[in-house]
């Protein structure tokens, strides 16, 4: 007689996740663990394992993995507020990106950066990692990164005191808006750049 009964090893207790396979590869299952420290926020850690990755990396020549390496510890870097450090780690994945001709690694990259020189008070660099994605959001048709982007640029423009700056970019972020008939959004911006001017 066939059984069809599960062996009891086989049964999973409901409800619970099954353990993700850690890699065989040791330096990938250190980027691994490092992707994981750095979610719990153990930023220690996560750099720790980061940089072992990196090394590892390095020592075989994976691009990609010492792109991927470098980017963790940028952000690593950003979170502990160590903006000078980050902004190395950012630029050394960006000339890995930018040599494999990665457009949508670098659009991300941008982000990362507009953070970072914000933080370095560079205002200049700041607003031009944000053209630079407004260019790219422009040539895909992509108006909710534009708004986005804008919506950075809000920001640095106050830290800067330009207010009339700030007003205009809510105006052309309302006039995104408008476009596609979202008649309350773009409303609510044109009063924000109305209460930056009265202000």
């Amino acid at each position: 007689m066939i059984s069809n009964i599960q062996p009891m090893n086989d049964i999973r207790q409901a409800g619970k996740k099954k353990e993700k396979e850690r890699s065989s590869d040791p330096i990938q299952a250190e980027y691994d663990d490092g992707k994981e420290f750095l979610q719990k926020n153990e930023l220690s850690q996560a750099a720790i394992a980061f940089h072992n990755a990196l090394r590892g990396f390095e020592e075989k020549n994976n691009q990609d993995g010492i792109a991927n390496a470098s980017n963790q510890l940028g952000n690593v870097c950003l979170e502990k507020g160590e903006f000078e450090k980050a902004l190395q780690y950012y630029q050394r994945t960006w000339e890995i990106c930018d040599r494999f001709d990665d457009p949508m690694s670098l659009l991300a990259l941008s982000k990362q950066l507009v953070a970072v020189y914000r933080g370095l008070g560079d205002h200049k660099m700041a607003l031009q990692s944000c053209l630079d994605m407004l260019e790219t959001y422009h040539l895909n048709n992509n108006p909710q990164g534009t708004v986005e982007t804008m919506e950075s640029m809000v920001e640095i423009y106050l830290d800067q005191g330009e207010k009339k700056k700030a007003a205009d970019a809510f105006r052309t972020i309302a006039s995104i808006h408008a476009n596609y008939n979202h008649k309350n959004i773009a409303e609510s911006f044109l009063n924000k750049a109305k209460e930056l001017e009265a202000s």
